[in-house]
């Protein structure tokens, strides 16, 4: 990061040029990961004759997946900045005992929830909101993913601690080869060798598995940092208990999103049936279309806030916010405009199902009628974030899913003659009301937290 006059370039460069330079590698990172989540479906809903009805099952699992995302990027997001910390420090004893104690973490919790979720699978895809139609398809689907669980968490868990040690094209092709052969795998298990959802979980594991061999070769290989070795998967409370400690605000938010799932796909098969659950899942796939690159946009701003924060530079801080703010606000309301005007083109990646595409149609509708406002919410919360704010980020988190939406999507329906519309419409209310409320909440702060790193 130093020139040849020994100052950093985050101190005098250019902000929208480095927000470019930081931002659209991140873009590009959240996208090809964003095909791990979508690419099954796309295919799963044109399989002939029961595309509907099996995208509507694996949309159900949508829940474990989470919570197994969620449990990853516990130790993960926890693990990978102490390791930098420690790093920092120049304590690399520290650093490798942090790597191999969060590599004896996950395998522990990949063998506790592959046990679990297997067994409890049939249970918990019925209280998701699984019928007598798709309850097959759902189970087929969950039972080979979950089997896979210990690549999965190896990936999302392991991963970050590439990221920090500053081989960020290494950490971006673990991402690359595991979607291309999962792009490659799905058609040829799905439709070649008609093995339908079975073969789609199949493609998503072995590609996962590629995955965490090539992590796992990095980290144990010679051009790591940080090797990942025998000797440090000893557990030990003092190395592993920060990681968690810091990876438990990561945890909640993705959990959470776990519960919200949960209660979107009760209450549309109570009010809607199948097609209403069919349509959430291509709903919530194209919902990250928005939501991952705004996330891309702001992992590239966060290094020039953080740094410039901790520098005592204010005004380049403010810039830094307000480049990165333009950039996501402008970005959320052309994906709402483009939504807005053409819902049936994106329905239609999903499903040649006529009737589940004007439906999903219908639905984006009124789903992403304020999606333009999480532009507001996205960058003031990641900039909480990047200030070291973390306790205002979660709470503010909380608002928006767990005191707004949760309650508004059970609370509606008792109000309004049309329950499904009712359920659909508690994101834009809370989407609109928490990005209100998070804007103003930063606005008024930004100062008073600048002066304090002043003092």
């Amino acid at each position: 990061m130093q020139n040849q006059n020994n100052t950093n370039p985050m101190e005098t460069g250019s902000i929208p040029k480095l927000l470019a330079q930081l931002a659209i590698p991140a873009v590009v990172a959240q996208v090809i990961n964003l095909l791990y989540n979508i690419v099954d479906r796309i295919y799963i809903g044109h399989i002939p004759g029961i595309g509907a009805a099996a995208l509507t099952g694996v949309g159900l699992f949508a829940p474990i997946l989470m919570l197994l995302n969620a449990f990853a990027m516990l130790v993960g997001s926890g693990g990978a900045p102490r390791a930098a910390i420690a790093m920092g420090k120049k304590d690399h004893d520290t650093a490798e005992k942090i790597v191999g104690n969060c590599f004896t973490l996950l395998t522990g919790l990949a063998v506790i929830l592959t046990i679990l979720f297997y067994i409890s699978a049939p249970t918990l895809l019925k209280l998701f909101g699984a019928s007598s139609a798709t309850m097959s398809y759902a189970t087929a689907y969950a039972r080979i993913y979950i089997l896979g669980s210990f690549f999965v968490l190896i990936v999302l868990g392991m991963n970050p601690f590439i990221t920090t040690q500053g081989f960020a094209k290494i950490s971006m092709m673990t991402t690359v080869i595991g979607a291309v052969i999962n792009i490659i795998l799905d058609p040829v298990f799905i439709f070649v060798l008609g093995m339908g959802v079975r073969g789609a979980a199949l493609a998503t594991v072995l590609s996962q598995a590629v995955g965490a061999i090539w992590i796992l070769r990095f980290l144990t290989g010679k051009k790591t940092i940080l090797r990942l070795t025998k000797e440090n998967m000893r557990l030990e409370v003092r190395v592993f208990g920060p990681c968690l400690a810091l990876g438990i605000s990561t945890f909640v938010m993705l959990s959470t999103e776990s519960l919200l799932s949960i209660s979107f796909t009760n209450s549309l098969s109570r009010y809607g049936g199948d097609v209403a659950v069919g349509a959430m899942t291509i709903i919530t796939s194209i919902n990250q279309l928005v939501a991952m690159p705004a996330q891309g946009i702001c992992q590239g701003g966060q290094p020039i806030i953080s740094y410039n924060y901790g520098a005592d530079k204010p005004e380049r801080v403010k810039k830094a916010f307000f480049t990165q703010f333009c950039a996501c606000v402008a970005y959320t309301f052309t994906f709402w405009a483009v939504i807005m005007l053409f819902p049936q083109i994106f329905a239609s990646i999903f499903t040649a199902n006529k009737e589940l595409v004007e439906y999903s149609s219908w639905a984006l509708r009124i789903y992403m009628a304020g999606i333009f406002s999480t532009g507001f919410q996205i960058s003031c919360q990641q900039s909480f974030m990047a200030l070291g704010q973390a306790k205002v980020s979660l709470l503010l988190a909380c608002l928006r899913k767990i005191i707004l939406l949760i309650p508004l999507i059970f609370i509606l329906p008792h109000f309004l003659p049309d329950k499904v519309f009712a359920v659909f419409l508690a994101e834009p209310v809370s989407d609109v009301l928490a990005a209100a409320a998070t804007t103003i909440t930063f606005l008024t702060l930004f100062n008073s937290i600048l002066k304090k790193e002043t003092k």
